[in-house]
């Protein structure tokens, strides 16, 4: 688009600066409330555990409120990243509504879900519809999905940088120019700091001890980062293979009613509470205590299996879970801090299964800081390359010298 007086440049950097700060604040406070619902129903969860037996009627619901109100927005994620690629018409804002109620719900009862694909649909739901608002083309309809990837990633987590960078990595910088990009930052901290302001806060982590960067060590995160990888195909294919599996249920609503009555039964009946919900203390207490060596596995499991029945959540908290107990049990054999083997599977692990190497890699220095950097840096690009062609998005495009790799190879 050209301009033909400097009228029109400031009022479009005006413009742009406004639909900006409209999304950050909107996104950002969307997050907020998301936040401190599910931590409200996490902790009602924990101290009535009996309602896990419930989950089968909580998956009811979900399935229910999709089939009947939500049957255009039920692909979530992936329809943000369909309509980047493929613009056709502005996302209906029931989305944001539906896989708020959806999520609280599965948390609520038990599931095992993230939370990061419910506030990205939040924010690409609520950016689209200034669509018709400022009367935006297609070419500037990308740019509003992108901000509303990046919103809310950025605000849900706590990382600005990071959520700026996802959400042009994930679409693999496909058609992004300098404006996609100086946006994409912009509202991350306009959403950062609305959550700021809203005084909710993001779970911390450290790695008080990071030892020199050694040629052995060297070996050690390239190890770490192939592992991480490897967990990040199997939970990748784990939450298609269960998707495919109950897609063969007819009536979409019976599909999470059936899953629940499964996971119930796992979950309450046999004792395998630490892996509803985020699994957020679990992740903390990784860093500080080796976990067993089974427990990356059973978070795929039943992620998989959650998000496979039609239960709503994200996948990246879980993502978390895997890679950092895959750490802290890796401690038990490889001479590296717990802190820093937990954390470097904590991003390793999420690397691999979206794709985003440079996302992840300033996600854990943001989270960490800086010292670990190296480490975390080699660690994501090894996770990325040994993860194979297929991560958590179906509909994700992969370019790049991964996808000529693995073009070759296959």
């Amino acid at each position: 688009m050209s301009f033909q007086n400097p009228k029109q440049i400031l009022f479009a950097i005006f413009k742009w600066i406004l639909i900006c700060l409209l999304i950050g604040i909107l996104s950002g406070s969307a997050s907020a409330f998301f936040l401190v619902a599910l931590e409200w129903v996490t902790q009602y969860r924990i101290h009535h555990d009996w309602i896990i037996w419930l989950l089968p009627f909580g998956g009811l619901l979900v399935g229910l409120s999709y089939y009947y109100w939500g049957e255009s927005v039920v692909k979530g994620n992936n329809l943000l990243l369909e309509e980047y690629e493929n613009p056709r018409k502005v996302i209906p804002f029931k989305m944001a509504p539906l896989v708020l109620l959806g999520t609280l719900l599965t948390h609520l009862f038990g599931g095992s879900a993230g939370r990061e694909g419910t506030a990205v649909q939040m924010g690409g739901a609520i950016a689209d519809q200034f669509t018709k608002l400022f009367k935006l083309d297609n070419s500037e309809r990308k740019i509003l999905i992108i901000l509303g990837i990046s919103a809310g990633f950025a605000s849900v987590f706590g990382t600005p940088l990071a959520g700026a960078i996802f959400a042009l990595e994930v679409l693999y910088f496909s058609k992004i120019n300098l404006k996609s990009t100086i946006l994409s930052f912009l509202v991350a901290y306009a959403a950062y700091f609305t959550v700021e302001f809203w005084q909710v806060k993001h779970t911390h982590y450290s790695i008080p001890v990071v030892p020199d960067f050694t040629f052995i060590n060297l070996i050690y995160v390239i190890i770490i980062g192939i592992l991480s990888g490897f967990a990040a195909l199997l939970f990748s294919r784990s939450t298609h293979f269960w998707g495919s599996l109950f897609s063969k249920i007819k009536y979409p609503p019976l599909r999470p009613f059936i899953g629940g009555i499964i996971l119930a039964i796992a979950i309450a009946g046999l004792g395998f509470t630490k892996f509803s919900g985020l699994g957020v203390p679990v992740i903390v207490d990784s860093f500080s205590n080796a976990n067993p060596w089974y427990d990356f596995l059973l978070k795929i499991l039943f992620t998989g299996f959650t998000l496979g029945a039609g239960f709503k959540g994200g996948e990246v908290t879980p993502l978390f879970f895997v890679g950092a107990t895959l750490g802290s049990a890796l401690s038990l054999i490889i001479p590296l801090p717990i802190a820093l083997l937990a954390g470097l599977g904590f991003v390793a692990v999420f690397s691999g299964a979206t794709h985003t190497p440079i996302a992840c890699t300033i996600m854990g220095i943001e989270l960490f800081g800086i010292q670990p950097g190296i480490f975390i840096a080699i660690a994501c690009t090894i996770a990325y390359f040994s993860s194979g062609s297929v991560g958590i998005y179906k509909s994700q495009i992969v370019k790049g010298a991964k996808y000529k790799l693995y073009q070759k190879w296959l």
